[in-house]
Order: structure tokens, then sequence, then C-alpha cells
């Protein structure tokens, strides 16, 4: 894979570009550097606790340059998933008011009884009864749909968030079932955008901190694939995977330097 042949990089959020509320060192001036080269940038993010807009804001408030259109999440591909594949089926949601607010703005049936599909998102505002409920519609057969198989949402100072991902582990323990997931690395998230952009699956570059989802995300759909290591990967982690990046940084304010010196 040669990364001067990408014309669209692939931003994760969390762990690459930030943890909490804590931009990483030369984060903006990266993406600025993409801007001022005229290479295209999508901020593409499992994060499905907020709303497309939610992130906009979120990222304009972080000082990065952010138009709608820049950001694409789990939530909308779950939402292109649902129209394609479930028309008109009642859901349960297991997520956040956000992420049910684009749902039902999508013509989402969304309902307490009588649930087709359980789908589970990062829910930074379960409750027991959430689970309860979900666990009684799985055991009825109901379809089990996840936005994204995280299972930690990496903060600053080293902590972490449970997230989709362990919430799903909790109802399969439970239930038997297993979740079909939507988000990274299904390659759809991949194969969306091409379709949106036009560039090519192999001029697309997917950059991100997390081995299992964003780097086996650019496998799957045949992008060329960049780890940063200022989120969840750790030295360890990363010579211990069958999951091997094409490029591997410290950071992106690292990459923007080779980008910079035109070295790859």
């Amino acid at each position: 894979m040669i990364m001067s042949t990408c014309r669209l990089f692939l931003l994760d959020m969390d762990g690459t570009l930030y943890l909490g509320d804590d931009v990483i060192d030369g984060a903006i001036e990266f993406v600025n550097l993409l801007r001022n080269k005229s290479i295209k940038y999508i901020y593409l993010t499992n994060n499905s606790s907020r709303a497309g807009t939610d992130y906009v804001n979120r990222l304009h408030k972080l000082g990065f340059p952010c138009e709608t259109e820049d950001v694409f999440t789990s939530s909308m591909a779950t939402i292109r998933f649902l129209h394609e594949n479930h028309p008109g089926k009642k859901v349960f949601p297991v997520c956040t008011r956000a992420f049910e607010t684009e749902l039902a703005a999508a013509g989402i049936e969304l309902c307490g009884e009588g649930a087709d599909i359980v789908l589970v998102g990062f829910d930074t505002e379960l409750s027991y009864d959430k689970l309860s409920k979900a666990v009684h519609f799985l055991r009825k057969g109901a379809d089990f749909i996840a936005a994204n198989p995280d299972f930690v949402c990496p903060m600053s100072g080293g902590e972490v968030l449970p997230d989709c991902g362990s919430i799903c582990a909790l109802l399969t323990a439970s239930t038997g079932a297993q979740p079909y997931y939507i988000g990274k690395p299904n390659r759809n998230m991949v194969d969306i955008i091409s379709s949106m952009t036009g560039i090519p699956n192999g001029q697309i570059a997917c950059v991100g901190d997390r081995l299992y989802t964003d780097i086996a995300l650019a496998k799957n759909a045949g992008a060329v694939s960049v780890l940063v290591m200022s989120g969840e990967t750790t030295k360890e982690m990363l010579a211990a995977s069958d999951i091997k990046p094409d490029f591997v940084f410290k950071d992106v304010k690292e990459l923007g330097a080779t980008i910079r010196s035109n070295s790859i």
C-alpha cells in the first residue's frame, strides 16, 4: 500500500484526534495540513452516543475545521442498513436519546413492546430497565443489531468507558444471541463513503487507534491502514495481533510530519 496515492483520509476521532475533551497534540494542525494539500477527509467514528450534528459542534468547539458533510458515524450507517434490510420493522433501542432522535427522524419505528429488532449503541444513558427489556425481546427471537463492536471508549488520563461491544457482551451472555455489527470493521462504512465520493477504496486511508476496528476496517475494505498509538492500542497489543497495519505512527502529528516531507 502507498499512502501518497490516497485522495481521502477517514479519520477516527476518539483516541486519534482527541481523548475525552483533550485534543491530541498536533491533531488540528494535521487536519489543516490535509486541507492545505487539498486532500479530502471525513471524520469517521464508531461512537454512536452522539448525533452527527453533535460531532460537528463538538469538533468546532475543540478547534477542528468541520462541515456537516465531513462527518460520518456508525449511527448513520446503521440507519441506512435498517432502511435497506429491515424496512418497516419495529426497533427497541438500547442507545442514547441523541441516537433515538436520529432514528425517529429517519422514519425508524421505535417501540417498547413487540420489538422485531433490538438495536444497541454506545449507551451512556444505559439503565437496567433497558437491559432487561432487551433480554426479553432477544429471548423471544428479535434480531440483534449493534452500531459498533468497540468494547471501550478511550478517555484522557488512561481511563476508558464501557462501549457498545461491552453492552452486547452482557446481552449475549444473558441470551446466547450474537449481534450483527454495522460499524467498523464492517467494510460497508468504507463502501458507502466510496460511493458517496467517487473515490475507490484503494485510494482511501483509514487512520485510527484500534486494531480490531479501524485497521480491520481498512483491511476488509481494501483501503490503506494507518495505526496511531495515541489511543487504545499498545506496543504489546500490536505485537500480539494478527491484524497488521500498513503504517504505524506515534500519533497524527508524526503522520502529518511524514506527509509534509513527502516521504510516503
